[in-house]
């Protein structure tokens, strides 16, 4: 029912997946209502200082970028925002030597691995949650992304989520999830993000994609896996996408309690879901998780992976 923060502070490096530069980042305890806040160590005075929030999302191609009124940007940050956000995670300050998180292996794994050997501590603060009071609906081409209101007896966000790609090594896939520090650790953080091998030379030439290997991405060709190890799920992909929105939704600043439908959703579906929940004042409420109040929510069948009405 407690704010929390990393007990020490944390190192790791590693290459930007699009600018393919080593970059070294640093994760720091921060006091209570800091949130996430992003800070360039090569960007000079109070032009550094970047905070996770959707408000701050300037770009979604591939990626979550985000950058402040002064022009300074990071990108790639939502396998990090999902690891603190699978972590419990709602106080830290994250200083970074260049303008993209590491991609590390593709997933949010190391960064799990990194906040476990930070330690986490509770603060003398209570945690407020973001609860949803009425459905939000927003389209963008062929996805569409939903969030929807959870009864009283849950606090945390709940998430179905379907892909459906031509290519066959892929096809459709779903995946539910009711989201707490064990389910995705267990079943969400490890999954890899993953391309196709006939759009690299693309991607490289305009300038995106250039720290891609085999060792941080799963790379198809064809219908072909590439990676010499193969898959880590049999549905790593619907689980990678997953993760992804989880990353995305944390940039509310805050946990969401809600249920969450996607549909060959992306970053940019994401962000303008976002967008739409807080620009809609009746839709939700800021509220300590101990005054949490009932909800008429959807019924999940978690079977069958779907919202019934």
């Amino acid at each position: 029912m407690r704010q929390t923060t990393i007990q020490n502070e944390v190192h790791c490096s590693g290459i930007g997946l699009h600018s393919g530069k080593e970059v070294s980042m640093s994760l720091h305890p921060a006091e209570a209502d800091t949130g996430v806040i992003f800070r360039r160590l090569d960007v000079p005075g109070n032009r550094s200082e970047i905070p996770a929030l959707f408000d701050h999302v300037v770009d979604t191609r591939l990626c979550t970028t985000l950058a402040n009124d002064r022009g300074t940007s990071v990108s790639t940050v939502e396998h990090l925002m999902a690891a603190l956000s699978g972590c419990q995670i709602d106080n830290v300050i994250v200083t970074i030597s260049g303008s993209e998180v590491p991609i590390m292996d593709g997933s949010a794994g190391p960064f799990v691995s990194l906040i476990e050997c930070a330690g986490i501590v509770e603060l003398d603060s209570p945690r407020n949650i973001i609860q949803i009071l009425h459905e939000v609906s927003v389209n963008e081409e062929n996805g569409r992304a939903t969030i929807s209101p959870t009864d009283h007896q849950r606090s945390s966000l709940n998430i179905n989520l379907n892909i459906d790609f031509e290519n066959a090594a892929i096809g459709y896939q779903t995946f539910f999830i009711n989201l707490s520090s064990w389910s995705f650790k267990q079943d969400i953080c490890h999954a890899r993000t993953f391309g196709f091998l006939e759009d690299v030379e693309a991607l490289r030439q305009a300038g995106l994609a250039q720290g891609g290997s085999l060792d941080n991405a799963i790379v198809i060709s064809e219908n072909e896996i590439l990676n010499k190890d193969g898959l880590r799920y049999d549905d790593e992909f619907v689980r990678h996408k997953v993760l992804d929105c989880i990353g995305d939704l944390y940039l509310a600043g805050k946990q969401i309690a809600g249920c969450f439908s996607g549909d060959r959703t992306g970053h940019g579906i994401h962000n303008k879901l976002l967008r739409c929940l807080f620009a809609d004042r009746e839709a939700w409420r800021l509220v300590p998780m101990d005054e949490l109040t009932e909800i008429r929510a959807p019924h999940w069948n978690v079977e069958s992976q779907r919202a019934i009405a």
